[in-house]
């Protein structure tokens, strides 16, 4: 079964199993001997990044992280560490396994070298 994060699109494989775009209107299927294959692409899972709040962080010094590791506007930036602030947590974004799990990290060090407690996880959506 095909979900919305899956990508099916045809491929043709020619007579010495070249793959050909379907795309490429110099060619017609139906004049073709080969092969039509539909392939099915799952993309990986995604993970939210989160924020969580404290007592001693500073809310410049998270709007800076949203802008500088998160490449949030200031606008964005501002309305995340709202989030954090009244509620515990926010979405600094969404992204694969490897990426949410390097900007968490990177977020949590520059927060250790400014002498802040803010804890940030990549958690599975």
């Amino acid at each position: 079964m095909i979900s919305g994060k899956d990508i099916v699109f045809m491929v043709y494989l020619n007579e010495a199993g070249n793959t050909m775009a379907l795309d490429d209107d110099s060619y017609n299927l139906d004049e073709q001997t080969g092969v039509a294959e539909e392939i099915e692409i799952k993309l990986p899972p995604e993970y939210k990044v989160v924020l969580f709040n404290d007592d001693y962080t500073t809310k410049d010094f998270v709007v800076e992280v949203l802008e500088q590791v998160f490449h949030k506007n200031v606008a964005d930036a501002i309305a995340i560490m709202e989030s954090v602030h009244h509620t515990g947590s926010g979405v600094a974004g969404v992204y694969t396994y490897d990426i949410a799990a390097t900007r968490a990290s990177l977020t949590e060090q520059l927060a250790r070298e400014r002498g802040f407690p803010l804890r940030c996880e990549a958690q599975p959506c």
